[in-house]
């Protein structure tokens, strides 16, 4: 190991870390020029870097700024977010969505350009992205008292038609009930008790709304309540204890699996991350950065983080499965032991899945 690699700031620089832009610079000989910690350059020799601990210095080597990670100003990347930025602004201050030919112009750059660049600044396209503050502008309305007519064209909405066809996916319910806070709305539900400790499972008429874990069957109950204040809160019958069990079954023995009915109720960016999740197998672990590039939106790392964290329907949709970097758990809605728990109950039934296979083709 080189001295260089010894160094913390190469850890750094190879992580592409960008807080640690500011803190120093470093130099590459072979290529004659400076670059700051996040330059998303391609890697270079250890062996050929030295660090500077201030602009001047790096500056007084006599080379040349990089051009990718422009050293001296704004990094690319921050610059690229302002850009975003502004032009999300336009979008959430135009009645009607503007062109993306009008909303390239508005950052001058061309119309592929703009739309990748917003696709992984944001993790959604422009469209999507209006659609996604349309749909926040009408529930505010609905929230604020007004009909659903005044808030359907405050909205931006141009039909009722067009309206109505988008109401379950961005309400969960019709608008007027929506409206009247999910009035009326029957939510069933029933505790199950597992290594976990206690298992609240919940479904609306479409599928499973909730899946909550703790410790206390009755503040499981309220946290359902919070959740859903103006639903009908009905107790499950035998059947449904039946898909409780289920449940409890899958987090004993995951190689159950689950194939569960689910109303998922989220914005459109939190759909597709939850989604991705729905694909991890049990056993494996991916990071937030993974399935951030699976979703195509790359740099959208924390917004993932964000939508695991909003996660309510806990085991089906396994955000448990998305770990640190280093491969250690990070937080979870219901508990890091938890989380760890199980991981290493999945662990251990892959593993006890592979051997039984080895065993059964070694005996043919």
């Amino acid at each position: 190991m080189t001295e260089t690699e010894k160094d913390p700031r190469w850890a750094r620089i190879v992580a592409r870390d960008r807080t640690a832009d500011g803190q120093f610079w470093y130099s590459v000989a072979t290529t004659g020029v400076y670059c700051r910690p996040s330059c998303p350059s391609r890697g270079c020799n250890p062996k050929n870097v030295a660090f500077h601990d201030s602009l001047e210095a790096a500056m007084a080597t006599g080379f040349r700024p990089c051009k990718r990670c422009n050293p001296e100003g704004v990094p690319r990347e921050a610059a690229n977010a302002r850009l975003v930025e502004q032009a999300c602004r336009r979008i959430e201050h135009s009645e009607e969505m503007p062109s993306l030919g009008a909303l390239a112009a508005t950052v001058g750059l061309s119309k592929s350009h703009f739309h990748r660049l917003f696709k992984a600044e944001t993790g959604l396209t422009p469209r999507a992205y209006a659609a996604g503050r349309r749909a926040g502008r009408f529930r505010e309305h609905l929230a604020n008292g007004q009909s659903v007519t005044e808030a359907m064209y405050d909205a931006g909405f141009n039909s009722s038609g067009r309206l109505y066809e988008q109401a379950n996916g961005m309400l969960g319910m019709t608008p007027t009930r929506y409206r009247a806070g999910g009035v009326d709305e029957e939510i069933r539900f029933a505790v199950g008790q597992s290594s976990l400790g206690a298992i609240l499972v919940a479904s609306s008429a479409k599928g499973v709304v909730a899946i909550l874990i703790g410790d206390d069957p009755e503040a499981l109950a309220r946290d359902l309540q919070d959740r859903f204040p103006k639903a009908r809160l009905v107790g499950g019958d035998r059947d449904y204890e039946d898909l409780v069990a289920r449940i409890v079954g899958a987090v004993e023995t995951p190689a159950l699996g689950l194939n569960l009915p689910l109303d998922i109720r989220g914005t459109a960016f939190q759909q597709r991350v939850w989604q991705a999740l729905r694909e991890i197998p049990a056993g494996a672990t991916v990071t937030y950065s993974d399935i951030a590039s699976r979703i195509d939106a790359p740099r959208s790392v924390r917004a993932v983080a964000s939508a695991c964290a909003s996660n309510a329907i806990a085991i089906a949709i396994p955000c448990h499965r998305v770990v640190r970097r280093d491969g250690s758990p990070s937080g979870y809605a219901w508990g890091v032991e938890r989380k760890r728990r199980l991981l290493d109950i999945e662990a251990s039934a892959r593993l006890a899945i592979g051997a039984a296979g080895a065993e059964q083709r070694s005996s043919r």
